[in-house]
Order: structure tokens, then sequence, then C-alpha cells
């Protein structure tokens, strides 16, 4: 199925970025062959490389979300093979041409291709299988290189926990939230 392609603007950390006006759910895939290449896309609006990715509708789960994205953008039918984490953190924005500043929270797992054949579709020019050792080749966001770097060598569910909050009337002013049980992952670099 080819939908239609909608302009962005992708930002990360950019004080010149738009106020966000709205937090949408999504999923995506960091999707992997027999030789340990991974799957990315060119968008065809920004030349960004990507994965599979899109937002998630009103009745699916996101598993079933990631699942579509792929068969809808690379033809590929995957199956999921497990969780790399939950990404929602406020510096990554995607600004659309009707107004809409997004603020994603995207659940991204691994995955590999069971059948079909590779295709794109409207929103992506180009598709290709990567070595993991050439992606400093490729322009490539880096809210999805985030999601990359802890698809390759993250050894646990990544979960953004970092987040300011006030302080009680300590005078501490702001200081980040830790949750007891859960570690925070640190931005893998690869």
């Amino acid at each position: 199925m080819s939908r239609k392609s909608r302009r962005r603007t992708d930002y990360w950390d950019d004080p010149k970025a738009p106020a966000p006006t709205s937090r949408k759910p999504s999923a995506s895939v960091v999707l992997r062959n027999h030789r340990g290449e991974l799957l990315l896309l060119r968008r065809a609006g920004s030349g960004l490389w990507t994965i599979p990715t899109g937002a998630l509708k009103k009745k699916e789960t996101a598993t079933a979300c990631a699942a579509r994205e792929c068969r809808e953008e690379t033809g590929l039918t995957v199956e999921l093979t497990g969780l790399i984490g939950v990404f929602s953190d406020p510096r990554h924005r995607i600004a659309y041409g009707d107004g809409e500043v997004r603020v994603p929270v995207n659940v991204c797992f691994h995955g590999q291709p069971v059948s079909g054949e590779l295709a794109t579709d409207a929103e992506s020019d180009r598709a290709a299988w990567i070595a993991p050792k050439d992606l400093d080749s490729y322009d490539i966001h880096p809210a999805i290189r985030r999601r990359i770097s802890h698809a390759l060598y993250g050894t646990a569910p990544h979960v953004d926990l970092m987040q300011p909050v006030t302080a009680a009337p300590h005078g501490d002013g702001e200081r980040p939230l830790r949750l007891a049980g859960i570690r925070a992952c640190t931005w893998l670099r690869s």
C-alpha cells in the first residue's frame, strides 16, 4: 500500500525548532537480514536515511504498527524479535507543512524479514541493506541514529528517563527524575 508523502522537517536539540503542538505514538523497526546488515530507507523529501517507522493507529498495538509500517514501507513481512526501547525525548521534533509540530513517542523493535520483496513506497526513494561498519557514510537523523545505536550496542531495552522536575522546596532548583529499579541508558555512539 502506498501513502501520500507528507513534507516534514526533523529537528534534534535545536533551539530554533518550533514549539511542539502534539505528542503522538509511533513504532519503528531496526530490521536485520541473515548477514547482519540493517535496512535503511532514504526519505524522498529530506534525503535522510531512516528505519521503517510510522504512527500508531487508534485500534492497533505497537507491535502491529511496527509490522504494518515495515510491510507498507519496504514490501517485507517481518518477525519482531525483541524490544530495542521506548524513545520519547522532547528534543526530537517533527514539523509538518500544515503547522503540526510533533514530539514522537516511539517504541522501537528488533526485526528480521520473513517474506516479501524489497520495495519502497511514496515516502522513500531508495532502500538498502547496510553493514553496521558503513553507517557513518549515511546521513541519518540523530533521533534515528540513537535507535540504531541502541539496537546494535544496547544490552537492555532503552527508555528515556531523565526529565527535569522541580525539586522539593529545599531550593535545589531542578534535578533529574530517577525511577527506582530502572536504570537509564546513555546515548550510545558508534
